[in-house]
């Protein structure tokens, strides 16, 4: 993986492990040499992300919409800021730019982006590992739920392990270097639709 795309919020939360967990990603991928493309912005944890990797001389990539450049939420230290006009443009350029997902807590922008990564990967559009960091429990009641729509038959076997979780990014990674493409359902024989 040269670079992954990294979800999470633009919010400063009232605790500080989400701000250090963030800075942590952006260290951790710095350090193993993958580039960042994340969300173009300098506040909350988006920022954290962004600091630590290009303070530990990673390489980040920002995609941000020009309405956003306008709201003066920019990051202007990336390595690259690419302006779109859409949120659909900057979501298809974070998955043409890199080569996996990596979502951190956030709201509901995040949450788009994760199930929209997930989404392309049953679709076929994909075959990228997509991640999730449970920092501090966040995402307690996102797996279970998760669980509960493939007990349920809402999300194939073969997909069931589209989405990778994980409490550390080293465990997180580890899971996603290993990840193995699964059947999209493009290529599904109507059987086993």
């Amino acid at each position: 993986m040269k670079r992954l795309a990294v979800y999470c919020g633009s919010a400063l939360p009232a605790d500080p492990v989400y701000v250090e967990a963030a800075r942590q990603v952006g260290r951790t991928l710095a350090r193993r040499g993958i580039g960042v493309v994340y969300g173009g912005g300098r506040l909350g944890l988006m920022g954290a992300v962004a600091d630590a990797a290009l303070e530990a001389g990673g390489e980040v990539i920002g995609v941000i919409p020009e309405a956003l450049v306008r709201a003066e939420v920019a990051h202007q230290g990336c390595t690259e800021l690419h302006v779109v006009q859409t949120m659909h443009q900057r979501k298809a350029l974070f998955t043409d730019l890199s080569d996996g997902f990596v979502t951190l807590p956030g709201g509901v922008g995040t949450m788009d982006e994760l199930w929209e990564a997930i989404s392309w990967a049953q679709l076929g559009y994909h075959a990228k590992p997509v991640g999730l960091l449970n920092v501090a429990g966040f995402y307690d009641q996102l797996i279970a739920f998760n669980q509960h729509m493939i007990a349920t038959g809402f999300i194939r076997p073969q997909h069931a392990g589209i989405l990778s979780h994980a409490d550390t990014i080293d465990g997180l990674l580890e899971k996603m270097t290993a990840y193995e493409a699964h059947e999209p359902i493009f290529a599904m024989k109507a059987d086993k639709l």
